[in-house]
């Protein structure tokens, strides 16, 4: 029996003013220990955290009134929570009391605005509208516009400002700003453009909000050119209004980004530091969730740690991230333990990620101790997270496993989507079981479930290497009827398959690299086109045992994983604040 080993991460120690996490980078030896590379025992996975349990909160009040005014508030907003409409909650009010409050009313608006709950706020604001009790005042009007901005409803927000200028109040930026907000919400990027070079030449003067906003919505557009002329003229303290923040800085860097541009994102960084705009935690996960390498983005979190930025739930998820994506499941573990030991709450999507990094190597043991984690923290596991789990037992290999979790998944009221039958069909086309396959197959569409274009690769390619070329060309052409559009891979797959000159011909003429002038040029880009795809297979075999270049397949568990890598770490990064104010935060930059 191999000897023992305790794990040391590959991270940095945290600064020396961190006494909490230098205990706890100290510990995650004790709580992983390695027998073998790919035998972790998540030691310490299911030990309680005093942060994760219930705390019995104290309340202070003035008086006896103010208890009953806060808690008489505090139903109402419970009451508005469940019935999902506040103003059938205020009329009940209103008919029970004979009156309602203003102090009631207003505290409910303030409280629905800070949640970002912009549907309760015009909701609330478009009853007390046609309320004579409640004197409609600009604020309210420039409540509502905001509102309606935040919801993209730019006709109701083109009547309110409309009202505004009939009652004589004077241009606002504030109204000016929600209205072009409301544009780019409503995908009308033209007019919001519009409406900012009008505020330009004519005011309002945009503020730094406007500023932020437009950038926002130019990025959103893809308008990347417009984005970068505004950025470049604040940039230009002769010419500029104001100077760029922050919040402009990270819009730019996510940008670039965007664009493929990460040179010119890594500029964006290094310009900050120029000006003496302040880095913030957002902005170094920005630069994390940039790059592929785990020795890259563990590099970019040690220097957030040296710049003495406290790493948040986001630096932590995509350090797990990346580890996970080169196979370092063990460096995986023991930054979510230095995660869990430094007091940061996970998040589902935390808890998803470290989840797909035991599952891509089929370490089911491991990923089903991740799974009941969940739970215990309060985190009811997600259809990703089944999916996920049950990728697990397809790559363990475990089909049995695997069924038994795929009944399960569906006993507990989830219904599998086309990632989850694309998981399973996967998983028997490796075996080679052809007809539990199709069985799969013929569930999904009896499901109303439409295939994708990776599962009939997929059986495309299950079939021409059990069955015959013809078989798989069946499937390539079940493709273009499904109005899918065969890929790079998809070719390339049919073009392998083909062993004689006739299916090699064939398969060129099928994929359109057949030249009806030149059947030997069709013969030339087969051979080249073959041997690409023979070598993308073995660099995939090696890829398996390569921690520096570990590269997935585009297949179903792997959809999981890319959500996480474009929808869903855009989502940590921009919708995740710095650690002072964390939800606050969170909501800060995706919202502006």
């Amino acid at each position: 029996m191999p000897q023992a080993l305790f794990l040391k991460p590959f991270i940095s120690a945290p600064l020396d003013n961190w006494s909490k996490l230098k205990e706890c980078t100290n510990s995650i030896g004790a709580n992983v220990k390695m027998r073998g590379r790919l035998e972790v025992v998540c030691m310490g996975m299911l030990a309680p955290r005093k942060f994760l349990q219930k705390r019995k909160k104290v309340e202070v009040f003035k008086d006896v009134g103010d208890e009953a005014d806060q808690k008489n508030w505090r139903r109402l907003m419970n009451e508005i929570e469940e019935k999902g409409s506040a103003v059938a909650v205020l009329k009940s009010e209103k008919l029970k009391n004979k009156t309602i409050p203003k102090d009631l009313v207003l505290g409910t608006l303030v409280r629905f605005k800070q949640l970002r709950k912009w549907n309760l706020v015009g909701e609330i604001l478009e009853w007390l509208q046609t309320q004579d009790w409640w004197d409609f005042s600009e604020m309210d009007f420039l409540m509502l516009i905001t509102a309606y901005g935040k919801q993209g409803k730019f006709n109701r927000a083109e009547k309110v400002l409309s009202l505004l200028n009939e009652k004589g109040y004077a241009p606002s930026v504030i109204s000016h700003t929600a209205l072009m907000e409301a544009y780019g919400k409503g995908g009308r990027y033209n007019n919001a453009e519009a409406i900012f070079r009008r505020m330009q030449s004519s005011g309002p003067e945009p503020s730094a909000v406007t500023y932020q906003i437009i950038l926002k919505i130019f990025v959103e557009g893809c308008k990347f050119k417009e984005a970068e002329e505004i950025f470049e003229t604040l940039l230009d303290e002769e010419k500029s209004p104001l100077k760029p923040d922050q919040k402009m800085f990270h819009m730019m860097i996510y940008m670039f980004k965007k664009a493929g541009s990460y040179e010119k994102a890594r500029k964006m960084f290094a310009v900050m530091t120029e000006r003496g705009v302040r880095q913030s935690t957002v902005t170094y996960n920005s630069l994390m969730s940039f790059e592929t390498n785990y020795k890259e983005v563990s590099k970019m979190y040690n220097q957030m740690q040296r710049a003495g930025l406290r790493p948040d739930v986001v630096s932590y998820a995509l350090l797990i991230s990346a580890y996970g994506k080169a196979r370092r499941e063990e460096e995986a573990l023991a930054v979510f333990e230095e995660m869990l030991d430094a007091g940061v709450r996970p998040t589902r999507k935390a808890y998803n990620i470290l989840l797909d990094a035991f599952a891509v190597s089929g370490m089911v043991d491991q990923a089903r101790t991740v799974f009941k984690s969940m739970r215990r923290d309060r985190y009811e596991p997600d259809i990703y997270s089944y999916t996920t789990m049950l990728s697990a037992y397809v790559n363990a290999p475990d089909m049995e496993g695997a069924e038994k979790f795929f009944t399960r998944l569906k006993q507990d009221g989830f219904k599998p989507n086309v990632v989850t039958y694309g998981t399973l069909i996967k998983g028997y086309a490796k075996t080679n079981d052809i007809e539990k396959m199709m069985e799969k197959y013929e569930e999904m569409q009896a499901c109303g479930v439409k295939p994708n274009q990776t599962i009939l690769t997929t059986i495309m390619d299950a079939y021409g290497k059990n069955i015959d070329f013809g078989s798989a060309v069946v499937w390539y052409k079940e493709m273009e009827s499904c109005r899918l559009t065969p890929d790079q891979k998809a070719k390339n797959i049919l073009l392998s398959l083909a062993k004689t000159v006739e299916e090699q011909q064939l398969a060129n003429q099928i994929v359109g690299y057949l030249d009806n002038t030149s059947n030997e040029q069709g013969l030339g880009r087969l051979s080249i086109s073959v041997k690409q795809n023979d070598e993308d297979e073995d660099n995939d075999e090696d890829d398996e045992d390569d921690d520096d270049s570990y590269d997935e397949e585009v297949d179903g568990p792997s959809q999981v994983t890319s959500s996480y890598d474009d929808e869903q770490e855009r989502e940590l990064v921009y919708l995740n604040g710095d650690s002072e104010k964390n939800l606050d935060d969170l909501l800060t930059v995706a919202e502006l």
